[in-house]
C-alpha cells in the first residue's frame, strides 16, 4: 500500500505475552492499555493470566487514529480479529487498567481501583545497567579417534551413509509444499530423480523478472564439543559454501541470522558460548558480512531421572542475499556425462581433521582434533572466485564438503545426477580415512573438459588452488582409488540405496509402509523424465494485452486459501483481468459473479481442513441460497469457464461442478452419493511431488493446442484419490496459462 499503509509499527508476540510485546511497541512514549479489550475465549481469566499469557498467534500494531477504520475494514475482509486495546499518551509509562473492575466500582459507588500495572518504561527498557556473568572454562580431555584395524572404506561408508545428518532427507521434503507462491526458483530437490540435496534456496522477486533472493544455512554442533570457536567459524563457513552456488549481488550484501542454543547456565557452557560469539564476530568482520537478527534458547538442559541431560551447544547461521539473476544457480547434480571433470577446492589447505565427523560418530567416538577455518580471507576469496565462474556459466554442478567429508560430497553429486564418477585421489601423506571422511570445508565443482583450462586459469588468477579429483561418466557406476589403490567399485544406485535407507525407515513412521516400499523399489531403476511440447511457448500477443476491456476472472479465495497471487499473475500474463475476490466479498454482496467470464477456486487449506477438505468452503456456498443461486447461474451461462486447483478442485467436486452435473446429480446440491469425492492419499499424508503428465484430447479450453505434450507439473495435496487425473489436469491448465 506504500504511503497508504496504515501500520506504523508491528511486533510479533512471543515470550512474555502481551506484557512484553505491548510495552515494547509503546516505548518510549508510553500509553494506557485496557486489559479487557483483549479478545479472550475464557472470560474468567484474571488480569495477570491475560497480561502474561504466551500465546503466539498475535501481533501488536501501532496505527494512527485516522487509519483505524481502514485497518478494521481490511481485517473484516480477511476475517482477522482486531481489537483496539489502548492509546499512546506520551507519559512514558505503561498503565494497565481493568475497565470491568472500574465499571463495577462505579456502579457500587466505590472509587476506581488502581491500575493493575503502572510502570515507567525507561526503567525496564531504557539504558539499563549491563549484567555481569562469571563463567569458567572446563578442561575436557578427549581421546584420539581410533578406528579398528581391518575396517574398510566400504564398512565405514555403510555406516556413514545411514547417519541421519548425512543420509537422504527425503522423509522431510515430500511432506511439505515446495511450490506455493509460484516464485520458488530453487527448492530442496535437484536433478532428474528429484533427490533432496539442494545447498541453497532461491526465490524470485516477481513473476516476470530474474531478480530474487537466496538463503542458506550452516551449523556444526558436534564440532562444538571439541572447540566452540572452530564450531562458530565452521557454521558461518558452511553457510557461505552453501550460499555460494547462487549468484548474489555481492558478498558484502550478505546478511545473517544467528540462532544460539546452549545450556548457558551450566558449568562450562556459558564460557563456550562466549568463546563462540567472539570467534564468530572476528570471522564475520574479516568476511565483511554482518548479523542483523536471530534468536537464542539458553536453557537447553533438562533434569531426567536424577541427572542433567543437556543438548550440545549449537549456533545455526542463516545467511541470505539479493540475487541479480536467479537462473545463475548451480545445483549438486552432475550433468555432463563423459565430458565432466571434478575439481576440489580445499579451504583447509591440506589439513584433514576427523574430530566431530560423521565417521567418528558412527564408531561412537568424537576424536580430539577439530576441523577449523584458519584462513578466513581465503574463504572470502574462494566465495568471490566461484561467483565469477557462476556469472560466466563455467560450472555445471557444485557441492560443499560438509557432513560425511569429501567422499560423501562426491557421491551425493553422482546420486542426484544419476551419473557415475571415477575418483583418483592422492592422500598427500594423510591417512586413508582422513582423506575421505575429514569434514574440513571445501568445494567440489563439475566443469567440462573444454572449459577446464579456463576455469583453472580464472581460479589461479585469484590465488585459488584447485585439484582434479576425477572424471564424470554417463554410466552410473562408482570407482574410487586412493594413491592408485582401488577401495570402491560398484553401481551408483546401490550406494544411493544405502544413502536413502535411513530416510525410508523414518518415512514408515509417517506414511503407509507399503507406499514407502513402493517408492523405495521404484527409485532403484528410475530414469530421467522425458518432456516434450507440441507447441511453441510464447508470451501473449501485445494486441490482446493492450485491450482496455479484458475478460474478467474472479480469483476466489476463502479463509486459509493460498496460491491466489500466482494464479492472478498467470491469468494476467494470459491476457485476462484478474480480480482478487474473497468469500467475504461475495457473502456481503460487495462483488457479484455476474460481471465475470471466469472464476478460479485456488488451493490451500480452507478453514485449516478442520471440517475436511473444502467442506467448510462448500457449505458457505451451498447453505447460503442467494450465493448458491449466483454460482448456479454462473455455471449455466454459455460464455463462462471455471478452474479449480487443489483445495479449489475439491470444492468443485463438492459443488457438483466436476466431473459435471450429469455425473454428480443436482448442480450445487453436493448430496448425491454418486458424486465422486476426494479422499485421503493412500499414503495417509500430504504429498508434494514433481511429476510428468501427458495431455490427451480434451474439451478444456486451456488444453487447446497442447495435445500430445508431456509436461513436468507440481502435484501437492493430501486428498486426491478417486478422481486424481482431474486434479492434475487442472494444475496443468494453470501451468499453461503462462504461455497462452
Amino acid at each position: 500500500m506504500g504511503e497508504d499503509n496504515p501500520i506504523i509499527s508491528i511486533h510479533d508476540q512471543g515470550a512474555g505475552g502481551n506484557c512484553n510485546v505491548v510495552k515494547e511497541i509503546i516505548y518510549p512514549k508510553g500509553g494506557q492499555i485496557d486489559i479487557r479489550a483483549i479478545v479472550v475465549g475464557d472470560h474468567t481469566m484474571s488480569v495477570l493470566e491475560i497480561w502474561g499469557a504466551e500465546y503466539q498467534e498475535q501481533d501488536a500494531i501501532l496505527v494512527k487514529p485516522e487509519s483505524r477504520s481502514l485497518l478494521q475494514s481490511i481485517c473484516e475482509r480477511e476475517r482477522v480479529s482486531m481489537a483496539v486495546i489502548g492509546t499512546i499518551n506520551g507519559e512514558g509509562r505503561v498503565v494497565l487498567i481493568d475497565s470491568v473492575a472500574i465499571q463495577k466500582c462505579q456502579s457500587s459507588g466505590l472509587p476506581p481501583p488502581p491500575p493493575a500495572v503502572d510502570l515507567e518504561l525507561e526503567k525496564v527498557l531504557g539504558d539499563m545497567p549491563q549484567k555481569s556473568f562469571e563463567f569458567h572454562r572446563m578442561a575436557d580431555a578427549r581421546e584420539p579417534l581410533d578406528i579398528a584395524p581391518g575396517v574398510t572404506v566400504m564398512d565405514s561408508l555403510k555406516r556413514v551413509l545411514r547417519l541421519p545428518s548425512v543420509c537422504s532427507k527425503r522423509f522431510l521434503t515430500s511432506k511439505v509444499d515446495r511450490c506455493v507462491t509460484g516464485l520458488v526458483a530453487q527448492q530442496q530437490t535437484v536433478g532428474p530423480l528429484q533427490i533432496p540435496l539442494s545447498d541453497v534456496a532461491v526465490i524470485a522477486q516477481t513473476f516476470t523478472d530474474l531478480t530474487g533472493g537466496a538463503c542458506a544455512i550452516g551449523e556444526q554442533p558436534i564440532k562444538g564439543l571439541l572447540d566452540p570457536k572452530a564450531m562458530a567459524r565452521l557454521a558461518v563457513g558452511e553457510a557461505l559454501t552453501n550460499l555460494v552456488w547462487a549468484k548474489v549481488t555481492s558478498l558484502s550484501d550478505v546478511k545473517a541470522s544467528g540462532n544460539w542454543m546452549y545450556a548457558a547456565k551450566l558449568d562450562g557452557e556459558g564460557a563456550a558460548m562466549y568463546d563462540a560469539a567472539i570467534a564468530l564476530s572476528d570471522a564475520m568482520i574479516e568476511l565483511g558480512i554482518a548479523i542483523d537478527g536471530g534468536k537464542d534458547s539458553l536453557s537447553m538442559a533438562a533434569h531426567v531421572a536424577g541427572e542433567v541431560i543437556k543438548a550440545p551447544g549449537n549456533l545455526v547461521m542463516s545467511v541470505y542475499c539479493t540475487c541479480p539473476d536467479i537462473t545463475k544457480t548451480v545445483t549438486p547434480d552432475l550433468k555432463l556425462g563423459d565430458d565432466g571433470v571434478l575439481l576440489h577446492i580445499d579451504l583447509a589447505k591440506g589439513k584433514r581433521m576427523l574430530g566431530g565427523s560423521a565417521l567418528a560418530q558412527v564408531f561412537d567416538q568424537i576424536g580430539n582434533e577439530c576441523p577449523d577455518i584458519e584462513d578466513v580471507r581465503y574463504l572470502k576469496r574462494v566465495f568471490e572466485g566461484i561467483q565469477v565462474l557462476l556469472a560466466d556459466q563455467l560450472i555445471s554442478a557444485g557441492h560443499d564438503i560438509s557432513d560425511g567429508g569429501l567422499l560423501v560430497c562426491a557421491l551425493e553429486m553422482a546420486f542426484s545426477g544419476n551419473r557415475g564418477i571415477t575418483l583418483n585421489l592422492t592422500s598427500h601423506g594423510k591417512g586413508l580415512f582422513q582423506t575421505l571422511f575429514a569434514e574440513e570445508l571445501g568445494l567440489i565443482i563439475e566443469v567440462s573438459r573444454e572449459n577446464l583450462d579456463l576455469v583453472m586459469e580464472k581460479l589461479g588468477s585469484e590465488s585459488i588452488s584447485a585439484e582434479i579429483l576425477g572424471q564424470v561418466s554417463a554410466t552410473p557406476s562408482i570407482e574410487l582409488k586412493v594413491d592408485g589403490v582401488t577401495h570402491l567399485n560398484g553401481s551408483t544406485s546401490s550406494l544411493r540405496d544405502l544413502w536413502e535407507e535411513s530416510s525410508f525407515q523414518l518415512e514408515k513412521f509417517q506414511r503407509l509402509a507399503s507406499c514407502v516400499d513402493l517408492e523405495k523399489e521404484g527409485l532403484k531403476d528410475r530414469h530421467e523424465p522425458s518432456w516434450e511440447l507440441s507447441f511453441t511457448p510464447s508470451f501473449t500477443d501485445e494486441k490482446y494485452m493492450s485491450i482496455a476491456c479484458k475478460p474478467k476472472v474472479a480469483v476466489i479465495r476463502e479463509e486459509g486459501s493460498n496460491g491466489d497471487r500466482e494464479m492472478a499473475a498467470a491469468f494476467y500474463a494470459a491476457g485476462f483481468e484478474p480480480w482478487d475476490v474473497t468469500m467475504s466479498d461475495l457473502l456481503n454482496g460487495s462483488i457479484s459473479l455476474h460481471e465475470f467470464r471466469g472464476i478460479v477456486f485456488v488451493g490451500g487449506f480452507s478453514y485449516a481442513d478442520v471440517l475436511d477438505s473444502a467442506k467448510g468452503w462448500s457449505a458457505s456456498i451451498r447453505f447460503n441460497q442467494p450465493l448458491l443461486n449466483q454460482f448456479q447461474e454462473f455455471y449455466k451461462r454459455p460464455d463462462t469457464f471455471s478452474l479449480g486447483v487443489c483445495n479449489g478442485c475439491q470444492l468443485m467436486a463438492l459443488l457438483g461442478w466436476v466431473p459435471g452435473p450429469q455425473v454428480g446429480g443436482v448442480l450445487g446440491g453436493g448430496g448425491d452419493p454418486s458424486q465422486p469425492r476426494f479422499i485421503h492419499n493412500e499414503s495417509g499424508r500430504f504429498e508434494c511431488r514433481f511429476t510428468s503428465v501427458t495431455i490427451k484430447d480434451s474439451p478444456a479450453i486451456m488444453f487447446r493446442g497442447m495435445e500430445g505434450s508431456t509436461l513436468g507439473v507440481w502435484a501437492a495435496h493430501a486428498r486426491e484419490e478417486h478422481i486424481s487425473l482431474m486434479m492434475v489436469f487442472l494444475i496443468v491448465c494453470y501451468t499453461q496459462s503462462w504461455h497462452q
